[in-house]
């Protein structure tokens, strides 16, 4: 009997320990992947933790440590980093046990990655004579993603998505204003026509109108739950759009009819998501949209693009914009586009303001909750190159990457995979 009872107890014992080790040591081996100033390739991290994610591997995102690094037990971690030129490192169990203690005691947050977010990207299906930083960033990274136009979003296409990214389209109606300057453009031409037709495809009578519904389907999406990420002169002509769904601001050079003469008493900033009380520029040869952009394009008033700041959040109690603003280095060089700045004096105060110029009425970076949904809107065309014009080569990010302008576009992809949690303020 007390052989037994023995047996019994030495039992009991080993599932007790083998209980305790399940807790404290993995049963595979960690790895770290560093996004400080020891990464090789920032850029190409994000397409790892991606396929990661793809292939049903847990991922963790240490937010505000060593840049926001990523830990994760996938088997072929260390393979597939290796492959991609993408610094990473195994780590103990007690190396692990000392981060997770570091992260308790410091403003730091440990968020787990769930999923790989199906990625959709607005895009014109012919090519244009400007690049888009997103897809490029996309591509360099090799995370895959759809390409989709106004034929998708308006036939409900938008709801198979969890992200969504907006090429520098032009929401109004007006070719990004580039009447005046390339008009005569062979470019300019083909767009315009494809564009009209495209339109009557759906059932407008006009470009306008068309993107009209088109803005309209992009705002339905982010109150249904999705992710809206834009960049430059999508930013502004969107929001200007919504604003103006009941009135006419487009003037005849762009769609056979003239501007409404009340469509200032028109304007419904309700509509909008980030904008509020802004001033729109109907005049067909200006080039600028009005005065969400604190750098007017290709006028007397504009300034340099100036170098912007990222705010430091509270990791534990405001995740999200942690996440957002994970990056190696806190300010990020100015650079130009369709729209460059934010004007602070238009945003709603509902949006958190993620970058900005300090001193100024600059901001570059924010962010906001629309619905059920969330969108971060970035200003300037391109992070590594301060003028990107009509007709440039595009970015080669071989040479850019360690950029941390363009590690704000990538948190952005990840930012749909973490785990929701509930905001603890």
């Amino acid at each position: 009997m007390r052989k037994n009872n023995l047996k019994r107890w030495r039992s009991a014992a080993c599932c007790m320990l083998l209980a305790i080790l399940w807790v404290v040591v993995p049963l595979r081996a960690m790895y770290l992947i560093p996004m400080d100033e020891r990464q090789n390739d920032h850029l190409k991290a994000y397409g790892v933790i991606y396929k990661f994610l793809a292939d049903g591997q847990k991922v963790y995102w240490l937010l505000n440590f060593r840049g926001g690094a990523f830990v994760t037990e996938a088997a072929n971690a260390e393979l597939i980093s290796r492959m991609a030129g993408v610094s990473i490192s195994s780590i103990s169990a007690a190396d692990w046990s000392s981060i997770l203690s570091m992260i308790e005691k410091n403003n730091m947050e440990k968020v787990t990655l769930e999923k790989s977010p199906k990625i959709a990207v607005y895009t014109p299906p012919g090519k244009l004579p400007w690049d888009d930083a997103v897809t490029l960033a996309l591509t360099y990274a090799d995370i895959p993603y759809d390409k989709i136009y106004d034929k998708e979003v308006v036939t409900g296409k938008l709801k198979e998505y969890d992200w969504l990214h907006l090429h520098h389209e032009d929401f109004t109606g007006q070719y990004s204003k580039f009447y005046r300057a390339f008009s005569g453009a062979v470019w300019f031409q083909k767009q315009k026509m494809e564009l009209e037709n495209l339109s009557k495809t759906l059932g407008f009578s006009k470009v306008s109108e068309c993107k009209k519904a088109v803005a309209l389907a992009i705002k339905k999406y982010v109150e249904g739950g999705g992710f809206l990420f834009a960049m430059c002169s999508a930013v502004n002509t969107l929001e200007i759009a919504l604003a103006a769904l009941g009135t006419d601001i487009v003037d005849k050079v762009y769609d056979g009819d003239g501007v409404d003469p009340d469509y200032k008493s028109k304007l419904n900033f309700s509509n909008c998501m980030a904008f509020e009380n802004f001033q729109i520029q109907t005049d067909p040869l200006a080039s600028y949209f009005g005065n969400i952009d604190a750098n007017l394009v290709n006028t007397p008033m504009r300034r340099d693009a100036k170098d912007f700041t990222l705010f430091d959040f509270s990791a534990k109690l405001d995740p999200v914009p942690t996440m957002l603003t994970q990056d190696h280095e806190r300010t990020i060089n100015g650079y130009y586009g369709l729209l460059t700045s934010f004007n602070r004096s238009v945003i709603k105060k509902s949006v958190i303001i993620l970058g900005e110029v300090p001193g100024t009425d600059m901001v570059n970076y924010i962010h906001g909750v629309a619905g059920k949904g969330q969108f971060a809107y970035l200003g300037g065309h391109d992070p590594e190159d301060y003028s990107h014009a009509v007709g440039d080569k595009p970015t080669m990010l071989e040479l850019h990457k360690n950029s941390p302008g363009y590690r704000l576009i990538l948190n952005n992809v990840l930012f749909p995979a973490a785990e929701k949690k509930e905001k603890k303020t």
